[in-house]
């Protein structure tokens, strides 16, 4: 066991500060160390009341903790995981961390106290501290950045894929346009070149039947150019009425129309194109009155008769009925004619679009697309079915109250 002297030398060159403390609280030994700590010069801490190495604020609690710890004394460590603070002769309090350890001898019972300065510790805890919250902070600002980075990226794809959208509609758009412009080319001049030569023709034999006085054929010529400049003026009308569509400047004028005596005024309108043997049969149901644009209901029912009567051979029947509720007018128009093919039909109402068994027969391709578009406009819908060499039937509703205007 070590002896006297080797128990003296560990408490004098000891690198921790050991004070022992009698029943009383005042010290009865204090080693190097423990003096350096405190700042007290060599044997000078010696009977000095504990409480006066204790900082003011915690005296009053430090007697109670040492009262009640004499009642139990027992082998303990302080300061581990809690603020405790000493009291240097200066007056500058500083952290420390305290093992208590009690014993008895034959003058009494003490505590030998072994005091570890923690400023040290104390302050490379703060600095990591310090580097930790720092670093939580760049965390933080970091992942920040990279949310906004992300949300930058984000909206960058969006307007990326929308720009590839709106490029994708715009190329569909021009492909459109460069289809209808084909359409419209080899509809315009295959109508007008028919036209034109019938109007030259006859023009020549107007005057070369004007040099024999012959009345009659000049009369019928005549009339041939009259035809022609009417198909002119037909075709011509009918890209108008696209345009004015095309750019929304279609005025519509609705009012109370008494539909029944306006079919039998277009019916006696259309009676001079019908071919040989051809019939309109008109049939009504339900109210007179339709609230509607009359130029616009016109020019449906126009369109459809004249298709019906161009389509159709001769010595058949065109079926026109009108029935109007409170709610709607419904239109439908059928005929007994050549029938539309049914690969043909999903593309009927398009721009300039013709029936592979139509090609033959005059027309723009615009009819039907200038109808569909002016139903739309009324807030109506319009339905077919046909079937070859038995007819087609189409029917229109529109609604017949103020309130969809």
């Amino acid at each position: 066991m070590p002896n006297k002297e080797e128990f003296s030398a560990l408490f004098t060159y000891a690198t921790e500060g050991i004070i022992v403390v009698n029943e009383q609280g005042k010290l009865t030994m204090a080693n190097p160390a423990a003096e350096r700590l405190f700042g007290y010069e060599p044997g000078t801490l010696l009977h000095t009341q504990l409480e006066q190495l204790i900082p003011k604020r915690y005296e009053h609690t430090h007697h109670h903790y040492r009262t009640k710890y004499s009642q139990n004394p027992h082998a303990r460590n302080m300061g581990i995981g809690m603020d405790l603070y000493a009291l240097r002769k200066d007056g500058s309090e500083f952290p420390v961390e305290v093992s208590l350890s009690p014993f008895k001898t034959a003058e009494g019972n003490f505590v030998i106290a072994f005091i570890i300065d923690n400023t040290l510790r104390k302050q490379t805890e703060a600095t990591l501290r310090k580097q930790k919250e720092e670093l939580e902070k760049l965390t933080a600002e970091l992942e920040k950045r990279v949310r906004h980075r992300t949300l930058i990226l984000e909206e960058a794809l969006h307007e990326l894929e929308h720009s590839r959208a709106e490029l994708s509609q715009l190329l569909e758009k021009e492909k459109e346009v460069n289809e209808l412009k084909s359409r419209f080319v080899s509809m315009a001049s295959h109508e007008f070149r028919t036209p034109l030569a019938t109007i030259l023709s006859s023009l020549n034999l107007v005057e070369k039947y004007g040099t024999l006085n012959d009345r009659e054929n000049q009369q019928r010529h005549i009339m041939r150019i009259k035809t022609a400049i009417n198909h002119m003026t037909d075709i011509l009308n009918d890209m108008l009425s696209i345009s004015k569509i095309e750019e929304g400047k279609i005025i519509i004028q609705k009012d109370w129309i008494n539909l029944t005596q306006c079919s039998q005024h277009i019916i006696q309108e259309i009676r001079p194109i019908l071919k040989t043997g051809q019939q309109i049969h008109f049939q009504h149901q339900g109210q007179e009155l339709g609230y509607i644009d009359q130029n616009i209901f016109t020019t449906i029912i126009m369109n459809l008769l004249s298709n019906a009567i161009k389509f159709s051979p001769a010595k058949t029947n065109i079926y026109l009925s009108l029935s109007i509720t409170d709610s709607a007018m419904t239109i439908v128009v059928k005929d007994e004619g050549m029938g539309i093919p049914e690969e043909d039909q999903p593309n009927l109402f398009g721009r300039f679009f013709r029936a592979q068994n139509a090609t033959n027969i005059q027309g723009t391709g615009l009819g039907l697309n200038i109808i569909a578009r002016y139903v739309e406009l009324m807030q109506g819908n319009i339905t077919f079915k046909s079937q070859i060499e038995h007819g087609t039937t189409f029917t229109i509703i529109i609604p017949n109250t103020i309130e969809n205007e």
